[in-house]
């Protein structure tokens, strides 16, 4: 690492980047945010890579989700609630059919920049700036909004405090209390079979709360409170860069005073992007002599690559060499997204190739990216049966391998959307426009999520039963 710096990145062919009209605002900007405290902290990045270690191991499962693109608007009480709230009721599901620990990570708190097939586009006749995100320029279409504007940057910081600070404050104070009553929704399943195993399911994780309640167990703290980390594409890296800070290793003091005498001066230091917990690269920005990939070597964080059918298994090996040279257990999560119509010709011969290299990632399945679609109108949905079936076959695709699949990556959001259509609720394309609020990509509603995680715990549960194999 010693050819490694929070800025060498800078000396590497780039893509998606944004170029700013104001060299001194951006400089301003990025002198800014050098000055101002992590939005994390060692410690927390630490918990999270033990976290993955166990995943990576086959002894916990990662749910991470959120929105496709957030905005400085989804700042508040009521929307970051929504998000806390559906990701622990998904997660209990899981646990119980899964029987596993589940590791929550949810894109919030920084996941404002979106990556775009073109920097340009023409609203009515009028060509301008793509919206990048509300990082980088806004959403209304004129010339003059559409700029990007670095004092945004700042912005984002502040909105990822804000939200950081009052997700931390609301599970410190009880929102995740399994004491309090859980709103199951299964109002919303019209398909009278699909809503009985709904209901079954819904009632065998009743009765293990209600048993944990009466046996005493639920008294200890962890039915009080849990963890969730945050997440975000590492897209932006002037800000990433910005963000990243020389600090000292939790638990390094205590490992130096036990290894040399009272005198000594040695400590243990790392890089950190304390932007958030966990950053991903992105599909279109991992390639091997990029920019992002530089920037991703040198951080300490556990880090993510989306991988999908583009992606040839030798240079999937060598990424992996790149950014884990040491072969660290769980330190990257390999982000599949392939499509319900290709998994099945991808992802075994990508388990094969990192089996054989010895890296040991975390693999989790992102059915959302390589199943969306548009309808005749033009308007981009995902069908609920499509990214069912990616994660089923993901399941079995690596439990054929010898494999675990260790989470799924999800957009969704807290609120009652129609973006994707399917699910119980039988949401109809001719539906889409009653509640069509994302600025970028579909999401899943609460509803259709929480039916997700009942859906794959219920797979889980089969393969238990069947000793192995999804019927």
């Amino acid at each position: 690492m010693e050819d490694w710096s929070p800025s060498s990145w800078a000396s590497k062919p780039i893509k998606q980047d944004v170029v700013y009209g104001d060299a001194a605002g951006l400089q301003s900007s990025l002198q800014k945010l050098q000055a101002l405290p992590p939005l994390v902290t060692p410690q927390e990045v630490v918990n999270l890579k033990k976290h993955l270690k166990n995943v990576a191991l086959g002894k916990a499962f990662v749910l991470q989700g959120g929105d496709c693109a957030e905005l400085f608007d989804y700042c508040n009480q009521d929307m970051i609630e929504a998000k806390v709230k559906l990701l622990l009721q998904m997660s209990l599901v899981l646990i119980w059919g899964a029987n596993r620990p589940v590791v929550r990570i949810a894109r919030i708190a920084g996941q404002f920049a979106k990556p775009r097939s073109s920097p340009m586009e023409v609203v009515n006749g009028v060509e301008m700036p793509s919206f990048r995100g509300d990082n980088i320029n806004g959403f209304d279409a004129t010339p003059e909004e559409r700029k990007p504007d670095p004092s945004r940057l700042v912005s984002a910081y502040f909105h990822s405090a804000s939200t950081l600070n009052y997700m931390r404050a609301s599970l410190s104070s009880g929102l995740a209390d399994l004491h309090s009553p859980l709103d199951w929704g299964l109002g919303h399943i019209i398909t009278p079979s699909i809503k009985e195993k709904y209901e079954q399911i819904v009632n065998r994780v009743k009765d293990a709360l209600r048993f944990m309640n009466t046996v005493g167990i639920d008294t200890d703290r962890g039915f009080e409170t849990v963890e969730i980390f945050t997440s975000h594409e590492g897209l932006l890296l002037e800000y990433e860069q910005s963000l990243t800070r020389l600090l000292k290793n939790p638990h390094s003091e205590s490992a130096r005073r036990a290894a040399h005498p009272p005198s000594s001066t040695t400590t243990s230091q790392s890089y950190y992007a304390t932007s958030s917990h966990f950053i991903w690269i992105g599909d279109r920005t991992r390639q091997l002599d990029g920019a992002h990939v530089e920037f991703f070597r040198g951080i300490t964080n556990p880090i993510g690559i989306k991988i999908g059918p583009s992606m040839t298994p030798d240079e999937l090996t060598r990424l992996l060499d790149v950014v884990n040279p040491s072969r660290e257990i769980g330190k990257v999560t390999l982000i599949s997204r392939y499509g319900t119509s290709k998994i099945a010709q991808y992802l075994p011969e990508h388990i094969a190739a990192v089996q054989q290299s010895g890296h040991l990632p975390v693999w989790q399945c992102d059915p959302m990216h390589g199943n969306t679609q548009s309808t005749p109108s033009g308007v981009k949905t995902r069908h609920f049966s499509d990214i069912l079936s990616e994660l089923r076959q993901a399941l079995e695709i690596h439990r054929a391998a010898g494999s675990f699949l260790g989470g799924m990556h999800l957009e969704l959001t807290g609120e009652a959307v129609t973006e994707c259509v399917g699910g119980g609720e039988g949401l109809t394309e001719d539906r889409l426009s009653e509640r069509y609020t994302t600025f970028c990509d579909p999401r899943l509603n609460e509803k259709q999520a929480l039916e997700l995680a009942f859906l794959v715990a219920g797979f889980y549960r089969e393969m238990d039963d069947e000793g192995g194999n999804l019927v």
